[in-house]
């Protein structure tokens, strides 16, 4: 499975969000009134894209943001409406309390939110089946590692043109960060609403330091030291516990992810598994030093070391179908180590409650840069059949922009869930287990950067304060390929790369070097060419521009 950025996922958004806001650009106007309430006025206040509601401070979390019916003068609230709305991930076991307590806040608006969850074991054979097949779906999360691309070439998304967004979601209209629009448009049409910041995005691992400790390991300064530590583990350690260095499953990409920044890469093209690269130069690259990820140097020395460490046992023979994630593994006691974003830390606080375990964590790459994610890594969209397209935009408006509500979804229930202070700044409770922060997958899209947390772990501040003077932003990250044109090509390239990436990942081939070379082959063979070429020449187009 391609975590990727499920950033944010879990606390990843919470700690580094308002730390690095926008990565160095100008983010979201999104706030309240400085430690008051913002809410509508009249029909006719709002019917000019909002721009009568009073100005509001630069940064969300100065106040509140209360939205009323009335701000929706353009859209018809007559008739009681429910609109479905799909998500990705597992289900929070307090869901249906936060969910109720949603819909008795959109009782005023005459409208009822109903939500299914595509867990994380069935959501990449459901997704497309959902779009295709006549379920009824109005809102559905997406990303450039969730399908938007592939969703978007089939006209599976409802167009969110500038009046439709003026007309119809005046709040996001107003606060959503002007230059994230970008990202989400594709073909010249914009297809989702994107998250409201721009975060640090860098990869680290996390590591059961009791038993790094327990064979003479003090800490993890680069690569080889993690790979070292992975060896020791399978040696010594897992022969008499069980434990594997990393109980792997289905893929090894966020330890790719790991892995390629101490070479300062940025990828062109997050799409599935058919990633384009480039090494940082400081501008933006040419074509020419663009390049598919697996014909590096770089991805082929990070097959021959993940086949190392399968061939001593770092993890299980049967990695490729195992159905629990390495994060929870990890947590359970059955992995020593994880690679991810800063979400390791509530794989670290699950592990730590069993007495003895002591985690750490790692930057293995803390002479490079660190990557800024993209305001599109995480995405709302309203589908192409959607039965009221105006009333899902509604929607999508008030749970990104109406504070009660963003609040609930990203952080459960107040007072149950959480505490938060005068400055913004949330408390985990104990019941936090039922609905942790950042739980569902809507809650990273609707983020909004103005969410803090008080008593982070420091080992957690240690790492994200050292990202500070680190960050840098993909200067393509503007580029969106339309693969519409060859669409054929690249799904049959994509079905190669699936059967082979991930077992290239975990090391379990015979020879490295045939493997990959078989896969590039037959990746041609299907129309890798057709697809490099239609993205050399759109992105050529783009690149004059800049």
């Amino acid at each position: 499975m391609k975590k990727k950025n499920v950033i944010s996922m879990l606390l990843v958004g919470a700690m580094t969000a308002s730390l690095f806001a926008g990565c160095g650009s100008d983010s979201s106007g999104a706030a309240a009134s400085a430690g008051g309430t913002e809410s509508a006025g009249t029909a006719g206040d709002t019917a000019d894209s909002g721009a009568a509601l009073a100005e509001l401070p630069a940064a969300i979390g100065e106040g509140t943001i209360v939205a009323t019916p009335e701000m929706y003068a353009n859209t018809d609230l007559s008739k009681e409406e429910t609109i479905n709305m799909y998500l990705i991930g597992d289900t929070p076991n307090d869901w249906e309390e936060v969910l109720g307590l949603v819909n008795e806040y959109l009782e005023p608006f005459n409208t009822e939110l109903a939500v299914t969850f595509m867990s994380w074991s069935d959501y990449s054979t459901m997704y497309s089946l959902v779009l295709a097949g006549g379920e009824d779906v109005d809102i559905i999360f997406t990303a450039p590692w969730c399908y938007m691309y592939t969703e978007a070439s089939k006209g599976s998304f409802y167009e969110l043109t500038e009046d439709f967004r003026a007309s119809y979601m005046p709040l996001t209209n107003k606060y959503q960060a002007e230059e994230s629009w970008d990202e989400t448009t594709i073909a010249g049409k914009t297809i989702a609403v994107p998250s409201n910041v721009a975060s640090a995005a860098g990869k680290i691992v996390a590591i059961r330091q009791d038993i790094a400790d327990k064979y003479g390991i003090e800490s993890l300064d680069n690569w080889e030291d993690y790979k070292n530590f992975c060896l020791t583990v399978a040696e010594k350690e897992t022969p008499e516990s069980g434990i594997y260095a990393l109980a792997a499953s289905v893929d090894n990409n966020e330890l790719w992810d790991v892995y390629r920044q101490q070479y300062d890469t940025f990828l062109a093209l997050d799409s599935d598994y058919m990633d384009l690269i480039f090494k940082d130069n400081g501008g933006i690259p040419t074509m020419d030093e663009i390049s598919l990820v697996y014909e590096t140097d770089e991805f082929r020395q990070f097959a021959y070391d993940m086949k190392e460490l399968a061939d001593a046992g770092a993890w299980s023979r049967s990695a490729l179908t195992n159905t629990i994630t390495d994060d929870d593994a990890f947590g359970a006691l059955q992995g020593a180590s994880i690679a991810w974003n800063t979400s390791v830390f509530t794989y670290i606080e699950q592990a730590e409650q069993t007495e003895g375990v002591v985690g750490a964590a790692y930057d293995l790459t803390k002479d490079h840069f660190v990557g800024c994610e993209a305001y599109s890594n995480n995405d709302m969209a309203i589908t192409a059949s959607c039965k009221d397209p105006e009333r899902a935009a509604m929607v999508l408006d008030l749970i990104k922009m109406d504070t009660y509500l963003n609040r609930l979804l990203i952080l459960g229930v107040e007072g149950k869930h959480y505490t938060i202070d005068d400055e913004g700044k949330y408390t985990e409770l104990d019941a936090a287990g039922d609905y942790a922060a950042y739980a569902i997958s809507a809650s990273w899209a609707i983020k909004n950067g103005d969410i803090g947390e008080t008593g982070a772990d420091p080992r957690e501040l240690a790492v994200t304060d050292s990202w500070e003077e680190r960050v840098k932003s993909n200067p393509t990250i503007t580029f969106v390929f339309d693969d519409s044109s060859v669409e054929s090509y690249k799904s049959a390239v994509n079905a190669v790369l699936n059967n082979y990436v991930p077992m290239i990942e975990l090391g379990l081939v015979d020879d490295v070097d045939a493997t990959l070379d078989e896969m590039i082959s037959e990746c041609y063979n299907a129309g890798l060419q057709e697809v490099l070429d239609e993205f050399g020449r759109q992105y050529e187009e783009w690149y004059a521009t800049r």
